[in-house]
């Protein structure tokens, strides 16, 4: 690694201040997502020296360049090496597969991992969960949305003094302040070294050899990517035979003068060339991989891919080969082997797509797997599988979002696009993805689709949503048309959950016998129809909270203690977070302090682990008064200072509900007469900088220590108003007659 300047940044630590969080940090040590590099990193000295140089003078630089050149590359290795002068780390969000302008303030604050429950604009919960944080921010593939990504970059730049932000992109943003950093090739030095590392074993040495290298490497114009597919060759071909055929084409397409051809031109024509080397199976699998975005597993390729052509039981092979020639690129993850296309050569791929004239029965195919992989996501959201579904849906959220867009831009497929955006409400609710679930299920019912049971599903879905964002006016109007045409049509399973809804709207809004006699009704529609799932589980734990809201805290326990019966059995984690907080609840009312806090410790790990900030606001609160009732008034101050922070990022501090704000006002009442209201507020403006990360780890276990994995040797009986059905089918799935098979 190349020395970096030794002036730190502008406001941030020196180098060696690691682990150190800098004044006004809330963390000990900088986090971040930026990846592993995934190969060996070779040359760019003067150029990591220079970028360096501007990002010291500058906070907005953008690294402009010719496909391929390394610009991705270049800006990560940068963030890398200077994450530690960030208190708040460095951060990658990556747009080369978002198309839509609608999706940019979503996938940004997806990739800082920002969670916002309420109904604003995503791009005002942005600007104000970074005004206080220190971070580098890398936006890699702005190109295709630059208008987009420039008002975005200057409104974050404004509000966030702490913020800098590298860009790499074709071309610049054109904003003020921005310097532009053209990256050019590499020097013929290190180009050469690329290629020897790249082509490994299959360079034998020897003067000619060597000669010809050096040749293909300037005819290549030192472009790193269009490097890398010609080393891939080697092994069929020698290097000689190599550059003979770069040579060919390159003569053809300059009109036989060898330096006619742009240097644009180079990497398309690397491109192109290595495109023809490929197999008629090669490429015809190179082009239907153009319809993924971003990551893909091989099970997804070898639906969406296959076909008489090309066979799945021989995709792998395929798929192999033009790993091997760089073609497309393998990824090790959590989730197992995934795969992907580099932007030029998708793009190059994504032509010969059209050319082929099959990108409509791919996006097809694509769009059918994906409904398929939501379909089982939903049923395996209640059981043990829950944090692999949330993972493997976060993994697919680029694929999701294509697959939503094709359902609801494509003439005949809205159901299809309703059934997608209503049956990912674990993911948009169980997730704290709120705001962008909010945008599909939105669009969706804006859509023409004439199929009742989508409908009916997305509205309830909607009015859920609504809910939790603090918006009651489109709750109510949501729900009480998807209660009027349920009625009507006698759709059993959408009036229960209209029922369900309302009487959590009526919970939150004070109205307990209403919220009472709407859930019990509910749970008793769940019952009759076979219904059990999380959503039901939820329904007990709310009708719980009515009652102990009434001053039945015994009827609240029974009712959890089932909960947390049948949350073991099933593996379900995110219902038993609630039904937690409720026994919690419980146990700190009759006086037993030492039984409530792990209860909403456990409460508060699980709901952290799934970006839940409803729960985890709430059993915060919860621990400030057990905490204080433990002795510890300054730290129940500092949590009460962190739950006004989390609040925000909520809606309406405790729903504005006199029955849910009742703990916080008797613990700011007892710890203004004990700390004084000077002390008081000192310790809530400490609070006040914690994130959510922070408290999790001030009040004690963390998400993977939870337990509840197991399964009941002997089942428990059934819960009241919940009764296990013979068989496990998605809530509401239509019956879905375009489209071909699912996966």
């Amino acid at each position: 690694m190349p020395p970096l300047s030794g002036s730190p940044l502008p406001g941030t630590p020196s180098p060696g201040s690691h682990g150190a969080a800098a004044p006004g940090c809330h963390r000990p040590g900088p986090p971040g997502n930026l990846p592993a590099e995934p190969s060996r990193f070779i040359g760019r000295g003067r150029e990591l020296d220079a970028l360096a140089a501007q990002v010291e003078r500058a906070r907005l630089v953008t690294v402009t360049g010719v496909g391929g050149v390394g610009k991705t590359r270049l800006a990560l290795r940068l963030a890398t090496a200077l994450q530690d002068r960030f208190c708040d780390g460095a951060w990658l969000a990556g747009l080369t597969s978002l198309t839509d302008p609608a999706l940019l303030d979503h996938t940004v604050a997806e990739a800082l991992g920002l969670t916002d429950h309420t109904d604003r604009p995503p791009r005002a919960s942005l600007l104000e969960q970074l005004a206080e944080r220190r971070l580098l921010l890398v936006l890699d593939g702005c190109e295709q949305l630059t208008e987009a990504c420039a008002a975005l970059v200057h409104a974050l730049l404004r509000r966030a003094p702490g913020l800098r932000i590298l860009v790499a992109s074709r071309r610049p943003l054109g904003i003020a302040g921005e310097r532009v950093f053209p990256l050019p090739p590499l020097s013929d030095p290190e180009a050469a070294e690329l290629f020897e590392d790249r082509a490994g074993s299959w360079l034998r040495g020897g003067e000619a050899e060597r000669t010809a290298a050096e040749e293909l490497c300037r005819r290549l114009d030192g472009i790193p990517l269009a490097l890398e597919l010609a080393a891939a060759r080697l092994g069929p071909l020698s290097v000689a035979q190599v550059l003979e055929r770069v040579d060919d084409r390159f003569r053809l397409l300059a009109g036989g003068v060898r330096s006619a051809l742009p240097r644009h031109q180079t990497l398309r024509t690397a491109i192109g060339w290595s495109h023809e080397l490929c197999t008629p199976a090669e490429r015809l699998l190179w082009a239907r991989l153009t319809v993924f975005a971003g990551l893909f597993d091989l099970e997804a390729a070898e639906y969406v891919c296959s076909g008489p052509e090309l066979p799945a039981e021989g995709l792998l092979d395929v798929l192999a080969e033009l790993v091997a020639q760089s073609v497309v690129v393998r990824e090790d993850t959590p989730l197992g082997p995934r795969y992907r296309l580099l932007d030029p050569v998708r793009m190059y791929g994504a032509g010969w797509l059209d050319a082929l004239a099959d990108g409509e029965r791919m996006r097809r195919r694509h769009r059918d797997w994906y409904m398929g992989l939501v379909t089982w996501c939903e049923l395996d959201w209640f059981s043990p599988r829950q944090a692999e579904v949330a993972a493997r849906i976060e993994a697919e959220l680029p694929n999701l979002r294509i697959a939503l867009e094709y359902s609801l831009e494509e003439k005949g497929e809205a159901h299809i696009g309703q059934y997608l955006a209503a049956t990912l409400w674990f993911y948009w609710v169980g997730c704290g993805r709120l705001a962008e679930g909010r945008h599909w299920l939105d669009r969706a019912l804006e859509t023409e689709a004439d199929n009742e049971e989508t409908r009916l599903k997305t509205l309830w879905v909607l009015g859920h949503v609504a809910v939790l964002q603090g918006d009651p006016a489109r709750a109510v109007g949501a729900l009480a048309e998807c209660r009027e045409t349920a009625e009507h049509s006698g759709h059993a399973r959408g009036l229960a959950y209209a029922e369900h809804r309302a009487g959590a709207l009526a919970l939150v809004s004070d109205d307990l016998p209403r919220a009472e006699e709407l859930l019990r009704s509910a749970l008793a529609r769940f019952q009759e129809i076979g219904e059990l799932n999380s959503n039901v589980l939820m329904g007990q734990v709310e009708l719980a909270m009515a009652v102990a809201f009434q001053g039945d805290p015994a009827g609240a326990v029974r009712l959890c203690e089932e909960v947390r019966d049948v949350c073991a059995d099933h593996g379900e984690r995110r219902s038993l977070a609630y039904a937690l907080y409720v026994l919690g609840f419980a146990a700190w009312s009759g006086g037993d302090t030492a039984g409530a806090r792990p209860l909403l410790e456990e409460c508060l790990a699980v709901d952290h682990a799934f970006h839940d900030l409803v729960g985890a606001v709430l059993a915060v609160e919860l621990l400030a008064l057990v905490t204080l009732d433990e002795g510890g008034a300054e730290e129940a101050a500092v949590l009460q200072g962190a739950a006004g922070r989390l609040w925000r990022s909520v809606g309406l501090p405790l729903f504005g509900s006199r029955h849910f704000n009742a703990p916080h006002a008797l613990c700011e009442r007892r710890l203004r007469e004990v700390l004084g209201t000077r002390r008081y507020e000192e310790c809530v403006r400490e609070g006040a900088r914690l994130d959510l990360d922070a408290v999790v780890a001030r009040c004690g276990p963390r998400a993977e220590r939870v337990p509840v994995q197991g399964t009941r040797a002997a089942a428990p009986p059934p819960a009241a108003g919940v009764r296990r059905p013979e068989t496990r089918e998605p809530a509401g799935s239509p019956a879905v007659e375009a489209g071909e098979t699912t996966g």
